[in-house]
């Protein structure tokens, strides 16, 4: 497995671009981004569980009914969430890409992030498609990862190259998200491509499977979003023996796919809003993986947790205290926590009580960007991973005034 450059299109026959159409007030923001195949595809992907969704994951849900997709469009800077129009907006934005790149309507993904519940008009894909398509590149992961950032302020891309049946496989993806980021299903917004000859049922298994263990493990603020979606295109032409079956091969594919995802996954936690460190909770000796998803996530989301780890405060019982009302089969008379980073280890709680440690040295081990809560069970085999970052100042500021 090589960690390769490129994103989205990283991958055989894959391009990609992004453009200022207009939805945004800024000229200098790109807010249309596309990715496109030169060949039809096999397509998977999973959708956020919010009762209210924005009307480009009904259209796409209905496109991808076959399995298949060629092209992803993109648009930030309004969700087209709650709107009247809203789907006839969806359905004629993906006919006007068809038309222009000569492909199927029903073969093209429609995304769209911002705020919701604002006016949307056709007018501004009008203008935008044309130019949209002239942008693409094989080099263009770049411009497109741009066009899909609201609040975020660095472009989430990733890409690893693996052997496969003797050829050279590549699966790359780009990210947007900073804020309302606590999925359930998919999340936020995520594009990944791959020239892998995969048929579409075993692609979607693999999607459907991962998203358990990597973007549903990720938290900044608890709010799941009306418009998630994760997307996954397989072309074929890095020519490898297709994969039919669950075999050595689909294994090594679910590896390369875990491997791009939880890059994105931890870029996406670094980069929440306001959010000055990054934090991953690992937790190991639970009964179950079900036992020890729970505590890994519910340490990550407590607001409490997060506010003590801005603060750079030692507070250990507040991790307990998420494990206790977590849902997790657990005795906590047993479990141990330390605090990690660049700075080193520190041991905080011991058999669920508190030891003798250096405040100033929990300090320092704190105050670092990336920080590691480490909980350790004594129950069992299980271990698992959650992502997320600290609470500030600034996402009450930067959400205050989200939409005006």
């Amino acid at each position: 497995m090589k960690c390769v450059s490129g994103g989205v299109t990283a991958a055989k026959g894959f391009q990609a671009g992004g453009v200022h159409c207009g939805i945004r007030k800024s000229r200098t923001k790109r807010d249309l981004g596309l990715i496109f195949s030169e060949v039809k595809a096999q397509a998977a992907a999973v959708y956020t569980t919010n009762l209210v969704k924005g009307a480009p994951l009904l259209v796409t849900k209905a496109h991808l009914s076959d399995g298949t997709a060629q092209a992803c469009i993109i648009n930030s800077g309004n969700a087209n969430t709650c709107n009247a129009n809203g789907i006839s907006i969806a359905e004629e934005t993906a006919a006007l890409l068809a038309k222009e790149i000569g492909i199927e309507k029903t073969d093209v993904v429609v995304a769209s992030t911002g705020v919701i519940g604002q006016p949307m008009t056709i007018e501004p894909f009008k203008k935008g498609i044309p130019s949209l398509v002239k942008d693409l590149s094989s080099d263009g992961s770049d411009r497109a990862a741009e066009a899909i950032m609201t609040t975020d302020t660095v472009k989430k891309e990733a890409a690893v190259s693996f052997e496969l049946g003797g050829k050279t496989v590549t699966l790359g993806g780009i990210a947007k998200g900073s804020g309302m980021i606590h999925p359930n299903m998919a999340t936020m917004l995520v594009f990944l491509t791959t020239d892998c000859a995969i048929s579409s049922s075993l692609l979607q298994k693999a999607l459907s499977g991962d998203v358990q263990n990597s973007f549903n493990m990720v938290s900044v603020d608890g709010d799941t979003s009306t418009n998630d979606m994760v997307v996954i295109l397989a072309n074929g032409l890095a020519g490898n023996p297709a994969i039919t079956e669950e075999n050595e091969d689909f294994a090594l594919f679910m590896k390369a796919l875990n491997t791009v995802t939880v890059a994105l996954c931890k870029a996406l936690a670094a980069d929440g809003e306001g959010a000055t460190k990054f934090l991953e909770c690992q937790v190991r000796g639970a009964k179950t993986l079900a036992d020890a998803k729970k505590a890994a996530k519910s340490v990550i989301c407590s607001s409490l947790v997060k506010a003590a780890m801005f603060g750079s405060d030692a507070n250990w019982g507040r991790v307990l205290c998420a494990i206790g009302y977590s849902g997790a089969d657990t005795d906590v008379t047993k479990i141990d926590v330390a605090f990690t980073s660049k700075k080193g280890s520190i041991s905080v709680c011991e058999n669920g009580s508190s030891v003798d440690f250096s405040e100033e040295k929990a300090k320092e081990i704190l105050s670092e960007k990336e920080i590691t809560i480490a909980v350790t069970m004594k129950d069992g085999e299980a271990a698992s991973v959650a992502w997320g970052s600290d609470l500030t100042y600034d996402y009450v500021r930067i959400n205050g005034d989200y939409r005006t």
